[in-house]
């Protein structure tokens, strides 16, 4: 199956994914390693497969993932989450439902092995919601 996905498609997906791992950095910033949860949870979209895959391995330049705060950021990804589900849903459905594992396989891959603080738990809450907002 071909999709086709136009640019601004494919900044909204790459906004989404690689905007879930920002967040969870920038939350984990007080009790954690930032850099740790940013490159874990990249390493998991390069590792990504299927069309989602091919767009999330693509030159990433271009998203603002910018913000003073937490808060200006998940203004800006947590829309982009529910708006990749949606265009995937009408385009392709199975490649939402890959989407969907992508992106929590990288949140899960951010967080690692140890329990999650509470502010990193309730991000993770609000990602899957954005996720499933769709």
């Amino acid at each position: 199956m071909s999709i086709t996905f136009t640019a601004d498609d494919k900044q909204t997906l790459r906004t989404g994914a690689y905007g879930a791992v920002s967040l969870l950095a920038a939350a984990g910033a007080v009790n954690g390693s930032p850099h740790k949860i940013a490159t874990s949870g990249s390493i998991a979209l390069a590792s990504a497969t299927g069309p989602v895959g091919h767009v999330l391995a693509e030159k990433k330049g271009g998203m603002d993932l910018s913000g003073k705060s937490v808060a200006e950021l998940a203004d800006k990804v947590l829309p982009a989450l529910t708006e990749a589900m949606s265009l995937l849903k009408a385009q392709a459905p199975a490649e939402a439902d890959n989407y969907r594992g992508i992106v929590l396989v990288a949140v899960e891959s951010a967080l690692g092995d140890s329990k999650p603080t509470p502010v990193l738990a309730d991000m993770t809450r609000k990602i899957t919601a954005a996720l499933d907002a769709a």
